[in-house]
């Protein structure tokens, strides 16, 4: 099968087109026929080496963390699931390859495609529907009336992540740039903050729980903005030792992440802060928990551009050019119905 590769880590990279084998399925996997895909930061920093310390991919290896797709064959041991099932899916670490037509997936990581969405539109959802919901269900536990910071609005994460956060009952602020502030309020933001002429610090105080993406300054100014007792969840690090135990990395990769973690833990200690950092992982469940809020018109995706399978390179550039508002999807031809 066709499909992009990494061939080498390389920054920035380009990825090849190429021939690659037809995936092995397991009893307990679902093969998939990937009718769209979308692009993440995390295709770039993995194509760039940035995480193979502890995501040993072996180039060349085919990326893509997100799908949209037709069920071809089930394992032996799969239930809940049939040939010709319209799913959507974040297969896990180790096991990714979407920029291809076909991928062999686990069935626990995959849920029927939301009946009220396109492939395209669902291809948009996995990855980042899945870490808003990590980040405020799971470990934020988001109650009603609490305030909840959301860093980068506009972004793939930031999108969805307002919309669950204002469905859980929190009042939402969020930054953005002054073009993009009438569509995250339209998302449900509360506060919009302007970042490049208004300071975090002087708008926010005594937050709940911020959801960090961005670098070490916007670190600085989410410890600044919560109150003692609050949540520091952070999906572009530092990684801290709780994240190195719980991939079981080697004492020497858990130390390396111990010295990069201990300025931002405690100094979240002096302030009563818990911090925590996300990587998240695949669920079906929840996919299955995000498909239902998406069909009762709760949360709805925010695709800035679908490109076809042969511009996925293109794909990747406009992503890495910051500008993207929500997801930049890619959609694959039908085999049947070449276009």
């Amino acid at each position: 099968m066709k499909a992009f590769v990494v061939e080498r880590y390389k920054k920035k990279g380009a990825l090849r087109l190429t021939e690659m084998p037809e995936p092995r399925m397991g009893a307990s996997d679902v093969l998939i026929r990937v009718h769209a895909t979308a692009i993440n930061q995390l295709d770039s920093k993995l194509r760039d080496g940035d995480f193979k310390a502890f995501l040993p991919y072996r180039p060349p290896f085919i990326p893509g963390h997100d799908l949209a797709g037709t069920i071809l064959t089930v394992g032996a041991d799969v239930r809940g699931f049939a040939p010709g099932d319209a799913v959507y899916a974040r297969p896990r670490d180790m096991r990714i390859g979407t920029f291809a037509p076909v991928i062999a997936v686990n069935a626990a990581d995959v849920a029927h495609k939301p009946a009220t969405l396109s492939m395209e539109e669902a291809a948009a959802i996995p990855l980042v529907g899945l870490t808003a919901w990590q980040a405020l269900v799971e470990i934020g536990k988001v109650q009603p009336g609490q305030k909840v910071f959301i860093q980068a609005g506009s972004g793939g994460v930031g999108t969805l992540a307002i919309q669950l956060a204002k469905h859980l009952g929190a009042t939402v602020a969020t930054t953005t740039s002054a073009g993009n502030a009438d569509l995250v309020r339209t998302l449900g933001a509360d506060i919009v903050i302007d970042y490049r002429q208004q300071n975090v610090t002087e708008v926010l105080s005594d937050y709940d729980l911020v959801l960090h993406s961005q670098d070490a300054k916007a670190l600085d100014a989410s410890l600044a903005v919560l109150k003692p007792g609050g949540q520091l969840i952070s999906i572009s690090g530092p990684p801290d030792v709780a994240f190195a135990t719980s991939l079981g990395l080697n004492p020497a990769l858990r130390l390396v992440m111990w010295l990069l973690s201990r300025r931002t833990v405690a100094r979240a200690r002096r302030r009563g802060i818990r911090y925590s950092f996300l990587f998240m992982r695949a669920d079906g469940p929840q996919l299955a928990a995000l498909a239902r809020l998406i069909d009762a018109g709760v949360i709805r995706p925010v695709v800035d551009r679908v490109f076809p399978f042969a511009q996925t390179q293109a794909a990747l550039d406009y992503v890495e050019t910051g500008r993207a508002r929500g997801k930049v999807v890619i959609a694959l031809p039908d085999p049947d119905h070449p276009r």
